[in-house]
């Protein structure tokens, strides 16, 4: 999966040549799963068509203020759009376009949205080789970049003017490969391991039936995801669940039984930096289980159970370097056994559920959580999608990881 996936990209697109790229360039961010809204400086659609990048983003483009055709003129809020985006790309940028940029020259909408933006942007230049090297651009350049915008260097080759040389407009692919390459750099937990674990385990009566819980593992998968998006090598362990998840960055280890997790969890722990121990493993598991199915011959039925082996605890005892993270799900005096727990168990960081929390606990897509840390802080959160929880989840592992 790019970790393009899931960005809401601002492509802007200036009056040069090169324009003519930018619609295989809409089509590669939309293959890698990012959402495009371009804006078209006037003299860009001399190039290429809005209509052609409209059909191709699955979205309006823009390039005037307002648009004077309709009957009742739309704004378009250069504000709204600029909040929009978690990233803005400009390609091609023109010498114009870059020094309207560098100098706050706003006379277009490109340029409003530009000047309104808050996330990170990317310029790829396109002009020819005298231009390109005109002291004025090389200006506009370290201007840009002393703002914070980062520049996709251009390429060498023919250009427009018959000449050949550097200037050309990166071609689409390398604009992708290079903003993948530079995100993947400065996300936060790039080139650290964390091991998750999910789900229920399965503690086996008989070859049919089993002792388990309505653990879905989904609040597991999702704290895998967002560790993932963050740039982690993530290790998931999941016990019986139907959840998948196509992530690279993502190595799922399927297990059944509390002995198959804790296994599986020491196998990796050594490893890794952080371990989030989501799992609804089971406290005990029958001491006998029989080799053929048991037949329903007695009014009543005894099981003779036996506890299982601790995971978190077993972590807490060998825990090195790594950041530990474990989940409570109480229903009576949870402030006070949550903080036993993380003495117990040497946790750094205790995700407390309540089942008196309406939304909370198995079976909801929701979740409402309280973190409890080493030193007994304690922050209460709202009920929020369980995909939210995992993301203040991974926030609130970085924030204690840079305290």
């Amino acid at each position: 999966m790019s970790v393009l996936c899931g960005k809401k990209v601002i492509l802007g697109v200036s009056g040069g040549i090169a324009a003519y790229k930018t619609a295989h360039l809409v089509r590669l961010f939309i293959k890698a799963g990012a959402q495009v809204k371009v804006v078209m400086t006037p003299a860009s659609k001399d190039f290429v068509t809005p209509l052609t990048l409209s059909t191709l983003s699955k979205n309006p483009v823009v390039s005037e203020f307002y648009n004077e055709e309709e009957e009742n003129a739309v704004w378009n809020n250069h504000v709204e759009l600029a909040l929009w985006g978690n990233l803005m790309v400009i390609a091609p940028a023109t010498a114009n376009t870059l020094a309207k940029m560098a100098n706050g020259n706003c006379d277009n909408l490109l340029i409003a949205t530009y000047l309104s933006a808050k996330c990170p942007v990317y310029f790829a230049p396109a002009m020819d080789l005298d231009m390109y090297k005109h002291p004025s651009t090389l200006d506009s350049f370290t201007k840009l970049q002393k703002f914070g915008d980062t520049i996709i260097p251009a390429e060498k080759g023919e250009l427009a003017s018959g000449l050949s040389g550097e200037g050309r407009m990166a071609e689409p692919e390398n604009i992708i490969a290079f903003l993948e390459d530079d995100l993947l750099q400065k996300l936060p937990l790039r080139n650290k391991r964390v091991l998750v674990t999910a789900g229920p385990t399965y503690e086996a009566i008989d070859p049919v039936r089993f002792i388990g819980n309505h653990s879905s593992g989904k609040m597991g998968f999702d704290i895998a995801q967002k560790a993932a998006e963050k740039g982690a090598e993530v290790i998931l362990v999941s016990g019986p669940t139907h959840l998948q998840l196509d992530n690279s960055q993502v190595k799922i280890v399927r297990v059944q039984s509390a002995q198959e997790m804790y296994d599986a969890c020491h196998e990796y722990f050594d490893s890794v930096d952080v371990a989030v121990a989501a799992a609804a493993v089971a406290d005990y598991r029958p001491k006998i289980v029989a080799d053929q199915k048991i037949k329903k011959n007695d009014a009543t039925f005894n099981i003779e159970l036996e506890k299982t082996k601790d995971i978190l605890a077993s972590l807490g005892e060998n825990k090195k370097h790594q950041l530990l993270v474990g989940f409570a799900l109480e229903t009576e005096n949870e402030i006070e056994h949550a903080k036993q727990k993380i003495q117990k168990k040497n946790l750094d960081l205790i995700v407390l559920n309540s089942l008196n929390d309406s939304g909370a606990g198995f079976g909801h897509t929701t979740n409402k959580v309280t973190f409890i840390d080493a030193q007994f802080n304690i922050q209460a959160m709202e009920l929020k999608s369980k995909e939210e929880v995992a993301q203040d989840i991974i926030n609130k592992i970085l924030e204690i990881q840079h305290a």
